[in-house]
């Protein structure tokens, strides 16, 4: 009777076993690091064709992994890309949809929350741009030990600020929530630290200190978004140390910082690779590389100069190919196959349940939009979504909507839908919805369902004039 009682278990946590399938925790969790930058175009790469400026870091993590030549940012700006990214929804669903200060709430699930549910030390350097401080939206308050960086996207502006917000087991005496961290050696209009190479201290020293156990980094750089501010007072907003190594090019001032700025980001990430391989972290470590949106054509540069964009139409506030398609390198060495080159389509909210598979979390929340492309990473097939959803707020509301190889994008509500067929004409050149009004007509019947209605972020006409942003929904320049 015991003999069969102990059979029965057996049995029972063999099946229990093969239903957690893939979620099954890793005996040996890897590490998971996420660089995203800010305003790098699908062209901006060496490995994606760029021909001037110099990437050789990058290059070689896509020689080393796996480069995917269809991923999608989570919209075509800053806030509601990075919200995507964090909460495993489309910009239909996510709770931050353009680049007013609304702050993330406190039911809102981030992938930090995850990761620490399946034991996870979490850090994130850089901008975040989902809670200013004292909000329910903070880094602290959604999954993360540690921050250093920017709460506001317009503060994310300065290379060279006076302050950056900290918060983490140091600062836990002083304050429960964020406190600033003056930079003394930018007071007075010194220039003495690039924020840029605080970042990459800070990522190095979160990897000595947390290499022992799994950890999730997100290192949000800035890098190339254009000092705003500096651009309309200068005419040259592209901000950086030094333009080497294109002192002695011909081009435009703002061109040869811009193109200083993208190389001495890839010397950066270079460094921290450095430190993994060091602490022998490489092959236990995931790395994903992406940019938040498309190319910029702000701050003197013009995002045509060196070809950002690549193949595709459109930049930053499109959402055309070239807003929203960017650049996405994986590497995992020993299970990722070096050198593979994927064009299966996913997007930001598709990390989220990734990560939760790579690690072995089990705490995914219900309500996400995403699915996990961990089986493309391994090389294998997977069914893809049947439908990707962008929309954009500004001065109106824009939607686009991908199924299959169609793309269709619409300018405003009252504007009809736009066609293209993105494997046959990646430069939208030729709008064919006139000749394929079913597939039209399946769309916008898609887009009746695609959103959850939202005060805060209503599909609208463009505001009459004078009409004014809401107090309660302050305006960040983006």
């Amino acid at each position: 009777m015991k003999r069969l009682i102990f059979l029965l278990i057996a049995i029972a946590a063999a099946v229990q076993g093969t239903a957690a399938g893939l979620f099954e925790k890793p005996k040996n969790p890897p590490n998971i690091i996420f660089i995203l930058a800010d305003d790098l175009g699908y062209g901006d790469l060496g490995c994606y064709g760029q021909k001037r400026i110099k990437t050789p870091n990058l290059d070689k993590l896509a020689a080393e992994g796996m480069r995917f030549t269809q991923c999608y940012a989570g919209t075509t700006v800053c806030a509601p890309s990075r919200s995507c990214l964090m909460t495993g929804q489309h910009s239909g669903h996510t709770r931050i949809r353009g680049n007013n200060a609304y702050p993330l709430l406190a039911e809102d699930v981030t992938v930090a929350e995850v990761l620490k549910g399946a034991g996870y030390k979490t850090g994130l350097i850089g901008k975040w741009g989902l809670g200013l401080q004292g909000t329910t939206g903070t880094p602290n308050k959604h999954g993360f030990d540690e921050f250093a960086g920017f709460l506001s996207q317009t503060h994310a502006h300065q290379y060279y600020p006076t302050s950056v917000w900290r918060s983490g087991e140091a600062f836990r005496e002083f304050s429960k929530d964020e406190v600033m961290w003056p930079l003394n050696g930018n007071t007075n209009d010194q220039k003495k630290v690039y924020v840029h190479d605080l970042f990459t201290r800070g990522a190095t020293n979160f990897v000595t200190v947390n290499r022992r156990f799994p950890f999730f980094l997100y290192l949000a750089y800035t890098a190339p978004h254009a000092n705003n501010e500096l651009g309309r007072a200068t005419g040259n907003g592209m901000e950086v140390p030094s333009d080497a190594p294109y002192s002695n090019e011909d081009w435009p001032q703002p061109e040869k910082n811009k193109a200083a700025m993208i190389t001495r980001m890839d010397r950066d990430i270079g460094r921290l690779m450095e430190y993994l391989k060091a602490f022998k972290l490489d092959t236990n470590t995931v790395v994903f590389f992406a940019s938040d949106n498309g190319a910029h054509s702000e701050g003197g540069v013009k995002a045509a100069f060196h070809n950002s964009a690549g193949p595709l139409r459109g930049i930053k506030r499109d959402l055309y190919e070239g807003g929203i398609r960017v650049p996405m390198i994986v590497r995992w060495p020993g299970t990722i196959q070096a050198g593979a080159v994927s064009d299966f389509p996913w997007a930001f909210w598709d990390f989220l349940p990734t990560a939760a598979e790579i690690s072995g979390a089990t705490n995914v929340p219900k309500n996400i939009d995403g699915i996990s492309i961990f089986p493309t990473l391994l090389g294998k097939k997977q069914k893809p979504h049947e439908f990707f959803y962008w929309e954009f707020h500004e001065k109106g509301s824009k939607q686009a909507v991908r199924m299959g190889d169609w793309k269709a994008v619409r300018l405003a509500i009252n504007k009809p839908i736009e066609l293209y067929n993105v494997k046959t004409d990646l430069g939208e050149t030729n709008n064919v919805a006139a000749v394929h009004p079913e597939i039209v007509a399946k769309i916008e019947e898609y887009l009746k369902t695609a959103r959850t209605p939202s005060e805060k972020w209503p599909l609208a006409l463009p505001p009459r004039p004078g009409e004014k942003v809401p107090a309660e929904s302050p305006a960040e320049v983006n």
